[in-house]
């Protein structure tokens, strides 16, 4: 198996919640332009579940066993819901609305394949398809390819041609990779630079509320943030010759550092974990989490952080591992964790490539749906602690989100927590010179 998929097996709690659970879910959602054929819908995703044996794959866990069987493709679930005609609200609120309702679904790891189609139809030729996969078989990464791959093979169906697509390459040839990887030299370099980095860190916490007498279970606060920001960031990371994301970045360690005082920062970032180019295009749960230290000590200025945030960021991208090995270097590092009024906060920014975006193929047009507004109590589930999200939208602006569970924190905290940040964030990259105590 994977780095990742043994990872989740650490946060396994059966099939009825945590990684395994119902609940642990990827999805996104297309405005889709033009009039669906359902049956062929249905045959294209079932050529998508054909390629990709990792949507057919069953992880075994049972007396200790760990390991992975491929199933013969079955029929995939694609339903249809049409919306109600009477309701007279914008349909991109509907739309936002719709999704919100799919993310809360439930998908069982047992049930094969792991993915389902759902197509909300305004009329004829107008529709939202979202697509839901359980986050054991792929990542927010995987996605884009998945809608790529349907809207090639959902074209033949309908005779535009040959789908054209690239002989697949499976996770499995990943797992196998990766283990190799793992055994080489350039992993014990790899090793050796996480060893001396992580000496003594500890992973940057948030204390939580622990609300009494919520039940289990996730929300994700959302909020827009204008386009005059998104600029700003992008106007100081090109002047500063940093990337858009290690401005975002060195202000979450600005926000940590004037919540808790720390000054020795270990945020956990979330990458795409696909650095070898061979996998860009497979499906499957890739995605890897890396812990960054910065030290905010004697910081004189938000530039000086993002120079800071930058060579660690560069440094770390060099040096990535599987989260586990980085973490076995690092004996302090997850200690926190044993702190019972303790949760970690992940940080990732949304930048995949070839989003679909008024793309037309086989005579529907694409739009990811990405502007996201409306927060929700009941959605899909992480394993631990927050995810705090950023996407630099095509409109300038900026969404954030974060998801969290409900029984750890108050909504008003998170939603604190994520405006917060735009403001620190606002004053950052006004005045890069301003000093971290003023932030």
């Amino acid at each position: 198996m994977s780095a990742n998929l043994e990872l989740f097996c650490i946060f396994d709690k059966g099939d009825d919640e945590g990684a395994f659970g119902p609940r642990h879910l990827v999805n996104l959602g297309w405005r889709v332009a033009g009039e669906i054929d359902v049956d062929a819908l249905r045959g294209a995703l079932h050529d998508v579940v054909e390629r990709n044996e990792i949507l057919r794959t069953e992880v075994v866990r049972t007396n200790g066993d760990k390991f992975q069987r491929v199933h013969p493709a079955s029929p995939p679930e694609v339903v249809v819901v049409d919306l109600p005609a009477d309701d007279t609200r914008p349909r991109d609120e509907r739309v936002d609305e719709f999704i919100n309702e799919i993310e809360y679904s439930e998908l069982s790891v047992s049930q094969l394949p792991h993915v389902r189609a759902v197509v909300g139809r305004f009329d004829e030729r107008d529709a939202v398809l979202v697509l839901l996969t359980h986050h054991t078989a792929s990542d927010g990464y995987s996605m884009g390819v998945l809608i790529r791959e349907l809207a090639a093979f959902y074209a033949e169906r309908k005779g535009f041609g040959a789908a054209g697509l690239p002989e697949p390459v499976q996770y499995k040839e990943f797992s196998s990779w990766q283990r190799e990887s793992l055994a080489s030299a350039e992993a014990d370099r790899c090793r050796a630079y996480w060893r001396d980095k992580l000496r003594g860190a500890q992973m940057s916490m948030f204390e939580m509320d622990q609300p009494e007498g919520v039940p289990y279970g996730y929300a994700v606060h959302r909020q827009i943030y204008p386009a005059e920001l998104s600029a700003a960031v992008q106007n100081l990371a090109t002047g500063l010759r940093a990337s858009p994301f290690m401005v975002l970045l060195a202000a979450f360690s600005a926000l940590r550092h004037k919540i808790t005082g720390e000054t020795d920062v270990v945020t956990p970032i979330l990458t795409s974990g696909r650095a070898e180019m061979r996998f860009a295009e497979v499906v499957g749960p890739f995605f890897n989490l890396v812990p960054l230290r910065t030290d905010l000590g004697d910081c004189p200025s938000f530039a000086a952080l993002v120079h800071r945030t930058r060579a660690t960021c560069l440094e770390a991208y060099a040096n990535e591992l599987p989260f586990a090995d980085i973490a076995a270097e690092a004996p302090e590092l997850n200690k926190p964790y044993a702190v019972g009024n303790l949760a970690a906060c992940a940080f990732q920014s949304f930048q995949f490539p070839d989003t679909m975006d008024e793309t037309t193929v086989g005579g529907l047009t694409y739009t990811e749906v990405r502007r996201r507004v409306q927060s929700c109590q009941d959605t899909s589930e992480i394993p631990n602690g927050i995810v705090f999200t950023l996407d630099l939208l095509p409109s300038g602006e900026i969404a954030a989100h974060a998801r969290y569970s409900k029984a750890d924190f108050l909504e008003t905290t998170i939603e604190k927590l994520v405006g917060d940040y735009r403001e620190i964030l606002a004053l950052a990259t006004t005045n890069p010179t301003i000093a971290l105590r003023d932030l």
